[in-house]
């Protein structure tokens, strides 16, 4: 029975946790100026958006396209770099083990999950509990290999550098999104290729990046066609990547509503909430 339950839940997690291919994602947005400096090249416009992720304390971003094995995605999150926490709300309609709108919370190294895929299974509770015990060990933390947490622990802007990977960057032209004028570019890049981009960043950074990458070789996707759009203050606006894999389609688009502003995130009522490592330990008591 144990084994049952700690299965059940790790496959919640893990379809929640989804969310964070999340985790492919751009930089910063805001309402910023109009279009890129003329001397400004598209290697170093894309060079200098990039750049700007270094320096983020939070933001708040849509995410919407077709992932590998889970289909169709929507959508909506915001985190903050210190202390680190992530909310997301999404949808997976063509994932059966996923009912309506799955809520993910993740505050220090507790994974919350909520929403109709985990309520009525709980004794009435409506959101589920789970620790790094239960998601790959206190060992690895946030860094642990079990979806759920590891994807949501991720930070979205570290790949917005990717594009700098890309050996033939060039401009589009300019587009308006959500009223902000921005520069359009495109390039497509292998992993070997952002690898290489990165090797001369600091150990931090390639270690971010590299988290990043991961997930798309568990996917089985090599290379990448990608699309990044600018705004007048140098933020990426929306960042698009797209390819295909071992597993299916990867299309992800993802559009940054804004950045550096206040993100309140907290832990949802006790009352409301299972802990699977107290029912853990009540299960093995029994």
């Amino acid at each position: 029975m144990k084994t049952a339950v700690r299965g059940s839940a790790r496959r919640r997690a893990t379809g929640a946790g989804l969310a964070a291919l999340l985790l492919a994602s751009g930089a910063t947005a805001c309402a910023g100026g109009s279009g890129e400096s003329p001397a400004m090249s598209p290697v170093a416009a894309v060079a200098k958006a990039a750049k700007k992720t270094e320096a983020i304390s939070s933001l708040r971003w849509k995410m919407t396209g077709v992932t590998p094995e889970e289909g169709h995605v929507e959508a909506e999150a915001a985190m903050r770099m210190k202390p680190p926490a992530m909310s997301m709300k999404i949808s997976m309609p063509d994932d059966p083990e996923v009912k309506g709108t799955v809520e993910m919370r993740v505050i220090g190294k507790a994974l919350y999950i909520g929403g109709s895929s985990v309520a009525g299974e709980m004794d009435g509770k409506s959101w589920m509990k789970l620790g790094v015990s239960e998601l790959g060990g206190a060992d690895k933390g946030l860094n642990s290999d079990s979806k759920g947490l590891a994807e949501a622990d991720r930070n979205p802007t570290s790949e917005s550098a990717f594009l700098t990977g890309a050996k033939d960057v060039e401009r589009v032209g300019t587009e308006t999104i959500d009223g902000v004028k921005t520069t359009h570019y495109k390039g497509t890049a292998t992993l070997d290729d952002l690898r290489d981009s990165f090797k001369d960043e600091s150990k931090a950074t390639r270690e971010r990046r590299e988290k990043s990458m991961k997930q798309y070789e568990d996917m089985g996707v090599d290379s990448f066609a990608m699309d990044m759009w600018v705004d007048g203050d140098d933020h990426t606006k929306r960042f698009r990547m797209r390819g295909d894999g071992d597993k299916g389609k990867l299309d992800l688009t993802l559009t940054f509503v804004d950045y550096n502003k206040p993100v309140t995130i907290t832990a949802p009522p006790a009352k409301d909430t299972m802990d699977l490592a107290e029912m853990m330990k009540d299960l093995d008591e029994a």
